[in-house]
């Protein structure tokens, strides 16, 4: 087994590194702070390719494999998932117009995103529909040769900021089946009757834009219907291997970060005469912070990989999500620890990647959902 990176990669990952040194970590606190969308940030990502890195290079991006986006997600996400979390997901949705979308519907949304010139996002939850996704009660009903959507979605990521939306609406509600009946429909955000209003207050990820939005009797044509009508709810769970793997990049990512500022803080703090980084104890936080963090990041890789090769890999894509979700929040709590007083502040990083960690525990399926899967994988397919 090859667990090298090649080339292209090793140069992917310096690159954005650089970038996120250069852009993102100058202005991380005041965007966090302000809860505002990084905008500038977002053009000079889309001009390195970093918007829509998965999209085609026939459709305008960078046609990254899986792994590639892994080490991209981990990088930006090591300096400030907020931003990083902004710049990853002008793409969300595109999934499934890459995967069940016309040609037209490619050419049309796809490259604008790819080129940094639209923002999309996919709207599945709403007030009272998280985990169970076969509970969306969003309707789509048939007027001549429109579609006419009704209902809200909450926790929309590029809510206000978003050009257009997958939107996951129930489209017959008199299917057979609790999982039949979906469809996903483009909306484009200056349809009217749709609206958004930004959710602030937020614990961590204050720089992504997140927002809740209202469909009122909101018309698109009949084409911005994405893949086979009443079948949309088993395309979503083809997507979940490759999002969940994402997160779970994001994970590795905050606890990379949260081990590196902790180990420069720790070499530079004195006490009793002597660097903290001289004291047992914080070495052994240390030594287990990096250990955590290698182990998230092989299992993330090997799903990337995974995911790239066609495999199925539901059971292991839960398993890098939920556990690297939980390394992030563990290794950020200890880089806080490590700091003392001084990591209770925004004075340095860690305060706002031990707040950021946590949303990893919980979107794209909670830990709780991760471990029903997982055994679900295991009680059906065995171990």
């Amino acid at each position: 087994m090859e667990f090298g990176l090649s080339e292209e990669q090793q140069q992917i990952r310096e690159e954005v590194q650089r970038f996120a040194e250069n852009e993102i970590v100058p202005v991380a606190e005041e965007y966090d702070t302000e809860e505002k969308y990084p905008h500038d940030v977002i053009d000079k990502a889309a001009e390195m390719g970093l918007t829509g890195s998965y999209i085609p290079i026939d459709y305008g991006g960078a046609g990254y494999s899986i792994l590639d986006t892994a080490i991209i997600t981990e990088e930006l996400f090591s300096y400030d998932p907020g931003i990083a979390l902004s710049i990853v997901s002008t793409s969300f949705g595109c999934e499934a117009i890459m995967n069940f979308g016309t040609e037209d519907q490619k050419e049309r949304f796809l490259e604008p995103v790819a080129m940094g010139e639209k923002i999309s996002g996919a709207a599945i939850s709403e007030p009272d529909t998280g985990s169970d996704v076969s509970s969306v009660s969003t309707r789509a009903e048939k007027d001549g040769d429109e579609w006419v959507i009704n209902g809200n979605k909450m926790w929309i990521t590029n809510g206000t900021v978003g050009d257009f939306f997958v939107v996951l609406c129930k489209t017959n509600p008199d299917a057979q089946g609790r999982y039949n009946g979906f469809s996903q429909i483009i909306v484009e955000s200056d349809r009217d009757g749709f609206s958004a209003e930004k959710i602030t207050g937020k614990l961590g990820i204050r720089a992504s834009d997140t927002a809740e939005l209202v469909f009122d009797d909101v018309r698109v044509p009949e084409e911005n219907l994405v893949g086979t009508k009443d079948a949309a709810f088993m395309q979503q769970m083809q997507f979940f291997d490759e999002t969940r793997t994402a997160v779970a990049a994001q994970g590795v990512g905050i606890a990379k970060g949260a081990t590196r500022a902790a180990l420069e803080y720790a070499q530079d703090r004195e006490q009793f005469g002597q660097s903290i980084s001289e004291f047992q104890a914080i070495q052994h936080k240390l030594a287990e912070m990096a250990t955590d963090t290698e182990a998230a990041r092989n299992l993330t890789y090997k799903a990337a990989w995974n995911v790239d090769q066609g495999n199925d890999i539901t059971k292991l894509a839960s398993m890098a999500k939920e556990y690297a979700s939980r390394i992030a929040v563990d290794v950020a709590d200890e880089a806080v620890q490590i700091h003392g007083g001084a990591g209770y502040v925004n004075d340095f990083p860690v305060e706002r990647l031990y707040r950021d960690a946590k949303i990893t525990q919980i979107y794209e399926g909670t830990s709780e959902i991760q471990k029903n899967v997982i055994a679900r994988e295991m009680l059906g397919k065995g171990f």
